[in-house]
């Protein structure tokens, strides 16, 4: 599995093993299985063991993702102790807010780490989070830190505004890392697909190369809103062929001249598809 080019995480609940083939076969790029959120306190021990048996079973065949419980949580060692299995392609640590804890988890594991930037704590050290050893790529929990800063987004484009800050952090961390773009948090109107394109669009458009899902239905939707338009894709074949015809010299494409950045733009998007 290469975390790295992956646009879709679809979750799936650690004590529902019998959802982790169907989330598998879903379309997703990456299964999340989810012993945090999805879990209740009192089903985390039965949950932990449900996923040990699927592994056990599914071997490396079919690699998944597991997003464990956070460092300060009872549950935490005896997590990372079944991230051990081969088929862990992954641990994502939710509230992940010190270098330290990503070293330890990745020690421990041997496995790539994906952190949730979720808190306030967190959003200050992301780039020591972003550069610590085993760091895979970044994901935002926007509702964790929404929670945490006391912050009251609103189901429109508001939203953006409130979040906009933190956003940009995780993709100029990233950057200066060497990481994929981060990884956006979820959307959670299952109803609402045209809110759910325009979501992963946008998420695009600032920087985030992937989403987290929390439905099989989100994924073909989300994949496509995140890869280039035909008319995007048009145009970067106009600039390519511009800026081989010109042969160094000055060039013009839909009246606009063309410089070495709306070239680098051009040929990334057309690498996206190759």
């Amino acid at each position: 599995m290469d975390i790295q080019h992956c646009k879709t995480f679809l979750f799936v609940p650690a004590n529902r093993p019998e959802r982790i083939d169907k989330a598998l076969a879903s379309g997703a790029d990456a299964v999340i299985v989810d012993l945090e959120d999805a879990v209740a306190p009192e089903a985390k021990d039965t949950a932990r063991q449900a996923l040990a048996g699927w592994l056990a079973a599914a071997g490396d065949s079919q690699p998944v993702l597991v997003r464990v419980n956070a460092v300060d949580t009872p549950w935490h060692a005896a997590d990372l102790t079944v991230c051990r299995a081969s088929g862990v392609a992954a641990v994502m640590l939710p509230k992940a807010e010190t270098a330290a804890d990503m070293e330890r988890v990745h020690a421990t594991t041997g496995k790539p780490i994906l952190p949730i930037i979720e808190s306030a704590l967190g959003v200050h050290h992301v780039l020591p989070i972003a550069q610590a050893p085993g760091c895979a790529r970044l994901a935002f929990g926007k509702l964790d830190l929404a929670i945490d800063l006391g912050l009251e987004p609103a189901d429109d484009d508001r939203e953006e505004l409130v979040f906009q800050a933190y956003r940009a952090q995780l993709v100029l961390a990233s950057r200066l890392a060497h990481l994929a773009s981060p990884v956006d948090g979820v959307f959670t109107a299952l109803d609402d697909g045209a809110g759910l394109s325009a979501y992963a669009r946008r998420a695009r458009r600032d920087g985030f190369g992937a989403l987290l899902l929390i439905h099989p239905r989100q994924a073909t939707p989300v994949a496509a809103a995140l890869a280039p338009t035909a008319q995007e894709l048009a145009w970067a074949r106009r600039v390519m062929a511009a800026t081989v015809e010109a042969s160094g010299n000055a060039a013009v494409v839909d009246g606009r001249m063309i410089d070495a950045p709306v070239i680098a733009r051009a040929r990334r998007m057309l690498g996206a598809v190759a």
